[in-house]
């Protein structure tokens, strides 16, 4: 609130549990309901509480970009993230809701989108991908034979669109949730 206005908002909340994850030995029955909820909370009241905190300064230009950070596992249900993939879906609805909700409401300029993150090899999921000996566990083989460009991402490979998104170079863009997943939304898997 320092500057009394605001150009972009980037909402980076994501994570997981242990409990809103189901095992290859678990069923749904085995979800924690506790732990689901935190995950939620997390990634979905983590970008919508922002967004309101900040909206009353994109009111007084009338004019910005909101960015969401949503997930491939919202798109295309992925096994054992029953609380992200499921967080993020609300994601992806939420960001769709408020591009139409702000061009209706008050300004076409006040947009709304969400970049989709296929897979990117993180310190938060290293050993869910990669052995010890940095060979590729089944998971991870499993992604990059479902990835056309056959490997894992790079987080600088998503500045560009978040780039694109923050400049007037999408300005006729909103409520849409983009892909930087190396085809893996596209493949179908034939």
């Amino acid at each position: 609130h320092e500057y009394g206005k605001i150009d972009v908002l980037v909402n980076l909340a994501g994570g997981n549990m242990a409990g809103a994850v189901i095992t290859p030995e678990q069923t749904i029955l085995d979800a924690r309901i506790d732990e689901l909820n935190k995950v939620m909370e997390l990634n979905y009241m983590g970008s919508f509480l922002p967004i309101k905190t900040f909206l009353p300064l994109f009111l007084k230009d009338l004019k910005g970009s909101i960015i969401n950070i949503s997930s491939m596992a919202a798109q295309r249900p992925i096994t054992r993230v029953l609380g992200y993939g499921s967080a993020k879906a609300a994601i992806d609805n939420l960001t769709k809701w408020l591009a139409i909700e702000f061009c209706n409401k008050h300004s076409a300029d006040l947009r709304v989108n969400a970049i989709a993150p296929g897979f990117f090899l993180t310190e938060q999921n290293r050993t869910l991908l990669t052995e010890t000996d940095g060979q590729l566990t089944k998971r991870g083989r499993q992604i990059i034979e479902n990835t056309p460009m056959g490997r894992f991402g790079n987080p600088d490979e998503l500045f560009g669109v978040l780039q694109w998104l923050c400049s007037d170079a999408s300005k006729f863009v909103t409520g849409t949730i983009i892909p930087v997943d190396g085809g893996f939304n596209a493949y179908s898997g034939v």
